[in-house]
């Protein structure tokens, strides 16, 4: 059996494992997101260190909080760019790890991971079209189309969708440094904090908070099924832990959608069109090591 790694770059922790799939995965390690150049250099180590017992690696996927340049054909591919977290913007993920491992390395974001991950092991398998999206440190999205990660420009950012503000509920100017009262920064961890005075966890389950998140969250989901009409919606994040909040939201996006698209799958069939993440918190590191997979299908012969 071939053996992949896979890296889930996030902002707040990096988490590289070293399998073929949801039933093998042989060691992980989950180290705090500090400096580029330690966290590379942690998971380069550990990378060598599982080769020498486990047997050499095929490839390497690195699904990594962006904004991040995925188009093989830019200068840039492989590197973040823009992003708030401070010292990683221009960073590039690819070249240190390709040259140091000298295995081909599959690229792209968190999100597009989770949602490659999800389809082929998750709760998006047999389907051609998917959108993943995860509320927790911030707001991101990754969509498959015909079954393959969307890119275009650069890749969707789903986290930075404009969406109607409650002003009369809600006086909480956003928490994007870039754009304010965008869907991140009025339904982030983050901005839910900043609102309150307490992280998700910590917050009641009648907490009128809820039902402001699910508010907003039914925006950006309702705009994504009128945009993109995917098969389904997964949500994924440490803020969709809280259990409550799902079912809000698949309230919302009824309300919201007001009977327009008459489906069965956005009416009586809805709790099977909003879902959770079949692979757990898995769904990014077992999304970087389906993106190796295809890195390494992707060799010319």
């Amino acid at each position: 059996m071939e053996l992949y790694g896979g890296i889930e770059a996030g902002g707040t922790k990096f988490i590289c494992a070293v399998g073929s799939g949801p039933e093998d995965v042989r060691a992980e390690l989950r180290a705090p997101t500090t400096t580029p150049e330690e966290s590379l250099r942690q998971a380069i180590e550990f990378f060598r260190a599982q080769q020498q017992t486990h047997g050499a690696l095929t490839a390497l996927g690195v699904a990594s909080f962006g904004p991040v340049d995925p188009d093989p054909a830019s200068s840039s591919f492989g590197h973040i760019t823009t992003t708030p977290k401070p010292g990683w913007s221009g960073t590039d993920m690819v070249t240190p790890l390709r040259q140091e491992l000298g295995v081909p390395v599959g690229f792209d974001t968190d999100v597009n991971g989770a949602a490659l991950g999800e389809a082929r092991w998750g709760a998006g398998q047999g389907l051609d079209s998917l959108v993943y999206i995860t509320v927790g440190t911030g707001v991101g999205g990754g969509v498959l189309i015909a079954g393959q990660p969307l890119h275009g420009l650069m890749h969707p950012e789903i986290g930075h969708m404009l969406v109607p503000r409650v002003r009369a509920a809600d006086p909480y100017q956003g928490a994007c440094p870039f754009h304010g009262d965008c869907l991140e920064g009025l339904a982030s961890g983050p901005a839910l904090e900043a609102r309150w005075g307490l992280p998700a966890e910590e917050l009641p389950a009648d907490h009128p908070a809820w039902v402001l998140e699910s508010v907003y969250l039914g925006y950006g989901v309702a705009t994504l099924v009128c945009v993109l009409s995917p098969q389904r919606i997964i949500m994924g994040g440490g803020v969709m832990g809280q259990p409550q909040l799902l079912p809000l939201v698949r309230d919302r996006v009824r309300e919201i959608l007001n009977g327009y698209l008459q489906r069965e799958a956005l009416n009586e069939g809805i709790d099977d069109y909003i879902v959770s993440p079949g692979l757990g918190a898995r769904a990014g590191v077992l999304g970087a090591i389906a993106l190796a997979q295809d890195a390494a299908a992707a060799r010319p012969a």
